[in-house]
């Protein structure tokens, strides 16, 4: 009894961890704390060398891990009905590529529809593109 209850709590970490552990789970823990406007799970995905860019004209909108937590925490404390919904994902090898659409954001209800193009190192994220 004592090794079933010990083999059955392996098991479950085993496939907790196993779940966590892929880029597209990665990405999609960091759209559910996206729209819990949870700042401390949604920057203990991204690795600390972050950097963010808008791709229409490959400006770097923010570097570094500080640089993003500050973009978001503002989002975060500025949009009460901030929610993301998932179009489309594509997944190949450690880049993600999301279609997502927007509504919420800074109090506009208005959907805004974005691609977002995430890369991953050491299974964090590294690098985050958006396409408007």
């Amino acid at each position: 009894m004592k090794y079933t209850f010990l083999l059955a709590i392996v098991v479950h970490f085993q496939m907790v961890f196993s779940q966590e552990s892929t880029p597209d789970s990665i990405i999609q823990r960091q759209l559910d704390t996206y729209n819990n406007r949870d700042i401390e799970g949604f920057m203990a995905l991204f690795h600390e060398d972050v950097q963010l860019y808008n791709q229409v004209d490959g400006k770097l909108l923010a570097d570094g891990k500080a640089a993003v937590r500050k973009i978001y925490s503002r989002l975060f404390e500025r949009s009460p009905k901030l929610h993301s919904e998932l179009i489309n994902r594509m997944v190949l090898n450690n880049t993600v590529i999301d279609h997502e659409r927007i509504t919420g954001r800074m109090g506009n209800e208005e959907a805004i529809e974005l691609i977002v193009i995430y890369e991953l190192s050491a299974l964090k994220i590294i690098k985050v593109t958006v396409i408007r």
